[in-house]
């Protein structure tokens, strides 16, 4: 029977034997909680979520402010008050939809309740026009924040409001009354209740978000345990069956027999190009943020290989969907740049940058070919599809300094991706 040379085999993450851990590649700015973890205050692409609530309650409690000044006595300083409210409001929604990180941003919350209420001070008494349009700025920080720091920044606008009505002059003698002491108790408690309510309602929605990606996770580790079930117990054993077949008439047939071996090195290439897909599908991110994982086969290649290779970047956590998909583009170059470009030296650099994923890596070897390898121009078919399959693109081309570049862009949050993935349009839950 022909057999063929093969190459070292690379460490694989998912081996059977039992061997010691790897040496980790470098790993720049890696953030030291877990995949679950979320920072203070939280990504920005969550506050996006709510900009369009942010932006109505602002619109709305301008409307309101106007046409309460419209309605009692005109004083001398309502038709400024009026046109600073408007001017505010506009700026206030027009900064959020161009630069949506504001929505993330601490001195902007602060400069936001600041000039609000400022306006409620202006307006020279406690039961202003403009009380409402001030307890909008708290909608951004009580659905960005946790609660508990949400409802730090709550108490904090209601002194706030608290010294403004001492200022302004609280008329302490009608708060004797029923009705005067329930309004003013209610100016007071509705700042509290509107971030516990809104912080409740984001801490729900970022309950169900977990959950859709732990569903997403589940399906995808079943999806890749029935392929590679069905490789192992079906083509697998098939191909083996008809290798033994064509080996047993191997020295026959001297007529037939270079077609006989060239059938039979044809098999073995299949059952190794099957082996190296189900070890692709044993392997997940197991619960790893996708710069861990990418850096932890960096690391596997680098001791196999002696290239350096170094991971730079620390993303917030990803979609399972997103992650799974931009760690195979990232362990595709690499693996490609090893057998193919003879580097010294591969970087991987993965961010998020306004929304979207931003993952390139650039070696320093031979460059792309004019006729690139079969095996390499498969593999890069193999990442454009991949690239599509999140809604962005691939490029491959020459680095700036020589070598190769291959770079992914893709929404962050998967893009039309999903859409595509169910049908209706509906995104898979």
């Amino acid at each position: 029977m022909v057999t063929m040379a093969l190459e070292p085999p690379l460490a694989s993450p998912q081996s059977r034997d039992p061997k010691p851990p790897a040496p980790r590649a470098r790993l720049r700015t890696i953030r030291a909680h877990d995949a679950g973890a979320e920072s203070w205050p939280r990504r920005a692409d969550r506050s996006r979520r709510w900009l369009r609530l942010f932006i109505a309650c602002r619109l709305g409690t301008a409307t309101v402010a106007i046409g309460l000044l419209a309605l009692r006595p005109f004083s001398d300083q309502d038709p400024a008050l009026g046109a600073v409210a408007v001017l505010w409001t506009a700026w206030s929604i027009a900064a959020v939809r161009l630069s949506p990180r504001l929505a993330a941003s601490v001195p902007a919350w602060c400069l936001d309740a600041a000039v609000t209420l400022a306006l409620v001070l202006a307006a020279g008494e406690w039961r202003s026009p403009f009380y409402l349009l001030a307890v909008s700025s708290l909608v951004l920080p009580a659905t960005a924040l946790a609660p508990r720091p949400a409802i730090g920044a709550a108490l904090a606008f209601t002194a706030g409001y608290f010294v403004i009505a001492l200022v302004t002059g609280v008329e302490w003698d009608t708060l004797g009354s029923t009705a005067r002491l329930e309004s003013f108790a209610t100016h007071l408690m509705i700042p509290l209740l509107v971030v516990v309510a809104l912080a409740y309602g984001s801490e729900l929605v970022d309950d169900l978000d977990r959950e859709r990606r732990n569903s997403e996770a589940l399906a995808l580790e079943a999806e890749r345990r029935r392929i590679g079930w069905e490789l192992h117990d079906s083509a697998k054993q098939r191909i083996h069956a008809a290798h033994l077949v064509l080996s047993s008439l191997v020295g026959d047939d001297d007529e037939h027999e270079p077609r006989l071996r060239l059938a039979l090195e044809e098999l073995e290439q299949a059952v190794r190009d099957i082996d190296a897909s189900l070890t692709e599908l044993r392997t997940s991110l197991g619960g790893e943020r996708l710069e861990e994982a990418v850096a932890r086969r960096a690391a596997e290649l680098q001791a196999a290989t002696g290239i350096s290779i170094e991971v730079h970047g620390s993303p917030p956590a990803l979609p399972t969907f997103v992650a799974v998909h931009a760690y195979r583009v990232a362990c595709e170059a690499m693996v490609n740049a090893v057998r193919h470009a003879q580097p010294t030296r591969i970087d991987v650099d993965v961010e998020v940058r306004d929304g979207r994923l931003e993952l390139c890596i650039t070696d320093d070897g031979v460059g792309l070919p004019a006729s690139a390898p079969k095996d390499a121009s498969t593999g890069l078919r193999s990442m454009e599809a991949r690239a599509r399959t999140l809604g962005g693109a691939l490029h491959a081309g020459p680095a700036p300094e020589g070598g190769t570049r291959i770079a992914l862009s893709a929404p962050a949050l998967g893009g039309e991706a999903r859409r595509e993935l169910t049908p209706e349009g509906r995104t898979p839950r």
